[in-house]
This record gives C-alpha cells, structure tokens and sequence, in this order.
C-alpha cells in the first residue's frame, strides 16, 4: 500500500505535482487563513485527485475549522477529515488532531501542559497512523533560530501509543523523515520556511515490515 503524505501546502497546491498512490493525507495547514474560499479551492483541488482515500487534518493557518467545522467539512468535500478521532481506512487505523502549543494568535492553540496532555490522552493505544499537526518535542521540530518547538506530551503520548508512522509539518524548515524506536516520524511541510512550494510529497509504501520512505 502507497500513501502520498503532504502538509502545509497554503493554498499553492496547485502548484504541487501529487504522486499517484492509496491513501492521500495531509497534515494541516491546507490554506493561508482559513477563509472559506481557500477551504473550497483545496478540495477541488482533491476531488481531482485519484487516490482511493483522502484524509486531512487542519493546521494552525485553517481557522474556519475551529470556528465553523461543519461548514469547513462542508467545503471540503467528500474527505475524511479528522478532529480528535479516529478513522479506519484499508486496514490502517488512523488518529489525527489539529492542536499545537500555543503559536501567536492562530488556529488550534493550547497552553503547554495540562491542556495538550488532555487531547493526547484520547490517542487510542492501538494507533498505526498518527496525524498531528505539529511535531513533539526533539523531532524534526528545530526552527531556523535552532529552538526545539515541539510538543513535551505529544513526546510522552508517542512513548506510549508507539505507532508505526506519526505525521506532521508546522516547522517547514525541519522536513524530512526520521526514526525513532518503533516510530516513523515523518514531517512533510511541502513550502519553504518562505512559504515557496519547493518541496514534493513524501511518498511511504506499507508492507508487511511496516512504512518505509520511497526515495524522491
């Protein structure tokens, strides 16, 4: 099974070439702001793909779907999208989650602590695919400034969910794929630290070992 994994596209994914695969999923930040045009064009945008199954989560640059989700998911089309839940799709259980430690004024913040603790807690332990919009704590989470940003209780929810491919983005100048246990992280902002859509999908095949990067 091919799963062609995106995030952060920003509203250029027009701009993108999107390999042909299974499952298509996107880890948040699909438009610029949110607004209710953008959300429409990025799913005319996968209604044109042809992948069997399309899973999204929204980032923190996607405010309509904290503000109005049904009218988002509305716009969106005929996706699975995900908001602290879970979806089985060919065999693969699948959790994504929208939130992130506190970012400026946008999308889906939450204090450090008690409150991001409390969402990663409904992660069920029987978990194959995580999709988080942010990255944890030490992960492929290092800003251009080389601040670690990432989440402390998303890094103690992996240690005891351990699935076998967490994806994200958010920190677009930390893409890239790495392994860490039993865990594949794999964050795959698709723009640019200057929001440029230089960067391709990343493309994982599923066997019977687990999830494996394809070279690009």
């Amino acid at each position: 099974m091919r799963l062609v994994c995106l995030s952060d596209t920003h509203s250029i994914h027009g701009e993108l070439t999107v390999p042909d695969g299974d499952v298509l999923i996107h880890a948040g930040d699909l438009t610029g702001h949110g607004t209710p045009a953008e959300i429409e064009a990025f799913g005319a945008f996968l209604a044109g793909l042809l992948h069997s199954h399309k899973v999204v989560i929204a980032g923190n640059h996607d405010f309509l779907f904290e503000s109005d989700r049904e009218r988002a998911e509305a716009l969106l089309g005929d996706v699975t999208f995900l908001q602290d839940e879970g979806a089985t799709v060919e065999g693969l259980e699948i959790w994504g989650s929208p939130w992130q430690p506190w970012f400026h004024d946008w999308a889906f913040n939450l204090q450090r602590g008690a409150a991001l603790a409390e969402k990663w807690a409904l992660i069920p332990d029987r978990t194959d695919v995580l999709v988080t919009h942010g990255p944890p704590r030490g992960v492929l989470d290092r800003t251009r400034r080389g601040e670690r940003v990432g989440c402390d209780d998303l890094l103690v929810a992996l240690d005891r969910v351990r699935p076998a491919l967490h994806l994200f983005g958010h920190i677009h100048e930390s893409r890239g794929a790495k392994r860490v246990g039993e865990t594949l992280h794999v964050n795959a902002s698709c723009c640019s630290l200057g929001y440029e859509p230089i960067r391709p999908p990343i493309v994982i095949d599923w066997d019977a070992d687990g999830p494996s990067v394809v070279p690009s």
